[in-house]
């Protein structure tokens, strides 16, 4: 009999520790009453400003959201997105006003203020109010610490006023957060360690500049202007021998990215009295990427500059179907066609080839927002992401190889 008695006490329990938890989970208690949740996200208008925000409707998620807090005008998270959304619409005063409503409730809890004030914090950094959003980002760290969001705009603020150590400072502490979960960590350190020693150069500390350039290549071997710069601060010391060896380790380490240290090493290999290993170096490349055409370039280059006209206008007319809209390819060519006189039978075989092409005048773009550039840029002017930009190629518009061919005969 007791056991059964203490079977029922438990199921009571259980029963009752239920219904407490699901009305803990509808109602929650702000000044002084009981807010029904449910009832809340149950009205049209909410679930309708939230399939708007999904489609990108601004201005309908902004009626219908606005509509929403009629049910419920204290509804901290909804007057939070609205904050958010007029920012986004360009209406920064009027979402900085929202957010510093917010801020004057007496019961907001230590998650919702310091939420609050990031939201007050993008608002001053996207009206370029740049120490009040430092001071409101700050603040969301007092209250916490850890706040990834924070640490990050934080970090975009210094960059955008070119204080690369408080930015890398800010950055390290993202990077104790994430705790090795995301790759891209490494990556940005490298280059803004890259920006300190860029900044110690312009000032003439020549050895803290190399050490730094080193130490961002330590960070993150894939950090290419670490190369460059450190680099060219050894060929600027005399020591033309290590600068070659930076370069190329550059070329073995990022082979894609290869092209940003030809010219240099096509200059020094010429200085070192060994132009040879320029050729050996540019058909290793060729070899290794049958689509790169940088290379190929470079090389028919280095050929026009050696009086190989033919040579190079060969090595063009293997570049130009990989990249048919790149005007330094078409460039090179007719100096090589001038070179050779501008032979008709060779002349109709590149007209032919690049009948159909196009020609952009910012083939680089930004994978993150797409941002359109004349040339690759370490971090993009608009998102302020580092190392996004790729280069936008089109298909050849005809079969290459046989119109190549029909170039290619006497």
């Amino acid at each position: 009999m007791s056991t059964e008695l203490y079977l029922l006490a438990v199921l009571v329990a259980l029963l009752i520790g239920l219904a407490v938890g699901k009305a803990w989970e509808r109602y929650k208690l702000r000044a002084g009453r009981w807010i029904d949740r449910r009832r809340l996200r149950e009205t049209p208008h909410y679930m309708l400003g939230l399939n708007f925000l999904v489609d990108n409707q601004v201005d309908q998620a902004i009626e219908e959201l606005t509509q929403a807090t009629s049910v419920d005008a204290d509804a901290i998270e909804i007057q939070m997105i609205l904050g958010n959304l007029y920012r986004q619409k360009g209406q920064v005063g009027r979402a900085i006003n929202i957010h510093q409503a917010l801020l004057q409730r007496p019961d907001l809890t230590t998650f919702e203020q310091a939420y609050v004030l990031l939201c007050l914090g993008l608002d001053f950094r996207h009206s370029g109010f740049v120490d009040r959003a430092l001071e409101a980002f700050q603040e969301v760290l007092r209250l916490d610490a850890r706040n990834r969001y924070a640490l990050v705009n934080l970090q975009k603020l210094y960059e955008e006023q070119h204080q690369w150590g408080e930015a890398l400072r800010v950055r390290e502490q993202v990077a104790k957060i994430d705790a090795g979960r995301r790759p891209d960590d490494q990556q940005i350190l490298g280059f803004l360690r890259n920006e300190i020693g860029v900044e110690q150069e312009r000032a003439g500390q020549h050895p803290a500049a190399a050490r730094s350039f080193a130490e961002a290549i330590d960070l993150d071997g894939r950090t290419v202007p670490a190369y460059l710069n450190l680099g060219d601060a050894r060929e600027r010391e005399g020591d033309l021998g290590g600068a070659v060896q930076v370069w190329e380790r550059l070329i073995d380490t990022v082979p894609e990215q290869a092209h940003f240290a030809l010219e240099r090493l096509e200059r020094a290999y010429r200085q070192s009295g060994a132009p040879h290993r320029f050729v050996q170096l540019c058909r290793r490349l060729i070899d290794a990427d049958a689509q790169g055409w940088r290379a190929r370039l470079a090389l028919a280059r280095h050929l026009t500059a050696a009086g190989q006209h033919r040579a190079a206008f060969d090595q063009l007319l293997e570049a130009l179907p990989h990249h048919p809209h790149a005007l330094a390819i078409h460039q090179q060519i007719w100096e090589a066609l001038a070179g050779l006189g501008f032979d008709a039978g060779l002349f109709r075989g590149y007209v032919e080839l690049t009948r159909d092409a196009v020609f952009y005048l910012d083939p680089h773009i930004c994978r993150r927002c797409r941002y359109r550039s004349t040339e690759p840029l370490w971090q993009c002017p608009q998102c302020h992401e580092w190392n996004t930009f790729v280069e936008e190629r089109l298909a050849p518009a005809k079969d290459a190889a046989a119109v190549k061919t029909t170039a290619m005969e006497p």
